[in-house]
């Protein structure tokens, strides 16, 4: 779904493109045309006019032809082409008819490259560098081997074959030396945009958690308290009443519940609205092998799991706190195993790149995630398991966040999913 909408938004700024090049063509013939018109009442020694005039006219014809099916069709990407390489031929016309090597007008081909990086890509602006390089070559060439004369005898000049070699080369040279500073200008643009999109998105979704967390917060605590003592009744009951095997089975059942509503409640509570934390002196490794040894007892991680990893021999001294960082790793561990749930490698390393930061590792070879789960891993609410609440991974982003890290997940179908966390090195470790 989300790549449907990634193509159409495409497709949108490309036709939006498509439209202004048809505008910015009309207004470079319009400029060419007046031009024209100032040189022919201001001098006379300037070549005939005429034909100038029919290309031009000629062009803003093929313009209005080109809105036509601009509107009709959709084709847009080859529309582009078709339209960038006919203007092409007409600057060849405009060229030829202002002297070839001897004339100013062969520094339109540019635009026509740059129209490429712009619309289309960079390998659209580099073909189009080398068909401007291979006509101006084949139009001088045959004005200098006489196989076309010269457009006005006037325009005729002597030229030795260095020089015209030399022109070419440096013509073909500018070509590609705009079509490169273009595209990577382009890129660094459209790099850009992307981060400016996505930048936006995320302040929305904050904007929206920050309104749905305070109001949610507020509903949580109201839950909290008369769920609490229903748990609490319902415990004194047990142990006072005498019941038969059916009714303490159905107790449990309350009491059971009643704890995982809770337990949700309080993950939530924490995602919603974080507690202040006290930050000690800590040991990353031994909270994780912590971790690992509760999901031994829980029957989480049996027999059926293969560890490996250096996580057993590594000693990561880390200045935070133990809860956030205890987590961090239950909610990636546990997401890991259900990811193989007949049982698979988990990898655990840490990585100490240096002096500066450090990363944290966690690989399995489970069922793996599609880009929209990819996409949407961090989202509240969001789980990509039929028994997850969606707050984990969130609950992971914002920590990772408070100790200006980063995460990445790489991801494929079938193949397992590993979560990269890289977190700065803080000021109690340099000191030590």
């Amino acid at each position: 779904m989300r790549e449907k909408v990634a193509l159409e938004e495409k497709g949108t700024e490309r036709k939006r493109h498509v439209f202004w090049l048809i505008i910015v063509r009309m207004v470079a013939l319009t400029s060419l045309f007046v031009s024209a018109v100032v040189v022919q009442y201001s001098t006379s020694s300037f070549f005939a006019l005429y034909p100038f005039y029919y290309l031009i006219f000629l062009s803003y014809f093929l313009s209005l032809v080109y809105f036509v099916f601009y509107l009709t069709a959709k084709n847009y990407a080859f529309q582009v082409y078709l339209q960038v390489i006919i203007d092409l031929f007409l600057i060849t016309g405009f060229v030829y008819i202002s002297g070839g090597l001897n004339g100013s007008f062969y520094f339109l081909y540019i635009f026509g490259i740059i129209a490429a990086s712009i619309i289309l890509s960079s390998k659209a602006a580099y073909f189009i560098a080398a068909l401007s390089a291979l006509i101006f070559g084949v139009l001088v060439d045959f004005m200098y081997f006489e196989v076309i004369p010269y457009f006005s005898p006037d325009q005729y000049m002597e030229l030795t074959p260095g020089v015209v070699v030399y022109s070419i080369f440096m013509a073909s040279a500018i070509f590609f030396v705009v079509a490169f500073l273009t595209n990577y200008l382009t890129n660094k643009l459209r790099s850009a945009r992307k981060q400016l999109y996505k930048a936006q998105k995320e302040l929305e979704i904050r904007d929206r958690l920050a309104i749905a967390g305070e109001v949610s917060a507020n509903i949580a605590h109201e839950v909290r308290n008369p769920l609490a003592a229903i748990s609490g009744a319902v415990q004194v009951l047990k142990n006072e009443l005498k019941l038969n095997k059916r009714q303490e089975k159905l107790m449990d059942i309350v009491l059971k519940e009643s704890r995982r509503a809770s337990q949700s409640i309080e993950q939530f509570l924490d995602f919603a609205a974080p507690k202040n934390q006290v930050f000690s002196l800590i040991e990353l490794s031994a909270i994780l092998r912590e971790i690992l040894t509760i999901l031994k007892g829980s029957g989480e991680l049996n027999d059926s799991y293969r560890l490996e990893g250096n996580y057993d021999s590594a000693e990561i001294p880390y200045y935070g706190n133990v809860n956030q960082f205890k987590q961090i790793f239950w909610n990636i561990l546990r997401n890991a195993l259900k990811a193989m749930p007949g049982g698979g490698t988990l990898s655990i390393n840490f990585d100490l790149r240096d002096d500066n930061e450090f990363q944290i590792r966690i690989a399995d070879d489970g069922k793996g995630m599609t880009s929209e789960e990819k996409e949407r891993i961090f989202e509240p609410f969001y789980s990509g398991f039929e028994t997850g609440r969606g707050l984990g991974m969130p609950i992971v982003c914002r920590i990772v966040d408070d100790y200006d890290g980063e995460i990445h997940i790489d991801s494929e179908i079938n193949k397992g999913t590993e979560v990269i966390i890289t977190l700065p090195q803080r000021s109690p470790i340099k000191e030590m």
